[in-house]
């Protein structure tokens, strides 16, 4: 039996540690019959170790999503590897330290310019890089934090995520005619490389001990991997400009 996604071509960014929910992403898209490649930032030599842990050996190109230069010639690199793509993964965030940690009043206008730039303006900018190689349609998947609520230490990256949010649902509107779907995962805490940034970030993920309806578990990014896997497929033919909520549940509970 093949698998759902049998045939696609997927370009997964974000892929920094095995813990991360890009990595398994990655990992099951792989098992689920796809083509990969894998962007990397500021580290592609982590990354290419990594990935020798995939199932199958895939290609990692370095690509810093406030370069112009590197987002300019990310189609014909994608392009000549792959020769087009079906979906894309968004897994990309980053605020300055500054930005984090409960510093939200002081934080200055030039980190959260960054945060925004990284972490919700490349959603588009990454897509839009892509769009020549999708011909024929396909899926853009990010990850988002459920930017409803003011999170503790999250301070700027909520702004900056409530923006991507945003984002997605005016990239679905703009390339629905082009039958391209833009869908996020917003998932629960995990214990990434990227959560351990956040000062403060195990007082943020033990409100999950208390509310999730779903027992959850901050070492397992695979339920988060697969519902990337899900959108990625066509299983969800008619569904855009949705978050889809892998969270254990948390996001319908009040108190």
């Amino acid at each position: 039996m093949s698998g759902i996604l049998e045939g696609k071509r997927v370009l997964i960014t974000g892929v920094l540690m095995e813990s991360s929910i890009a990595f398994h992403a990655a990992k099951l898209a792989q098992e689920q019959g796809a083509e990969i490649i894998l962007t990397a930032f500021p580290r592609p030599t982590l990354t290419e170790r990594i990935a020798k842990k995939l199932p199958k050996p895939t290609k990692v190109i370095e690509l810093d999503v406030t370069n112009d230069e590197h987002m300019g010639r990310l189609a014909d690199v994608v392009g000549e590897e792959l020769g087009g793509l079906d979906g894309v993964v968004h897994s990309i965030g980053f605020a300055p330290q500054d930005a984090l940690g409960g510093n939200f009043l002081n934080t200055p206008f030039e980190s959260v310019a960054t945060a925004m730039h990284v972490s919700a303006y490349s959603l588009k900018s990454l897509t839009m890089a892509c769009l020549p190689l999708m011909q024929n349609g396909g899926s853009v998947v990010g990850l988002t934090f459920d930017a409803q609520y003011a999170w503790p230490q999250y301070d700027w990256m909520g702004p900056a995520k409530a923006a991507l949010e945003a984002t997605s649902r005016y990239l679905a509107r703009d390339l629905g005619k082009q039958n391209i779907r833009c869908n996020l995962i917003s998932a629960g805490p995990i214990g990434s490389m990227a959560a351990k940034s956040i000062p403060g970030f195990s007082d943020l993920a033990a409100v999950w001990d208390s509310r999730s309806p779903l027992e959850w578990d901050l070492k397992d990014p695979e339920p988060a991997g697969k519902g990337i896997v899900a959108l990625l497929s066509d299983w969800f033919p008619k569904t855009t400009g949705e978050i889809i909520h892998v969270d254990g549940g948390l996001h319908a509970i009040g108190a």
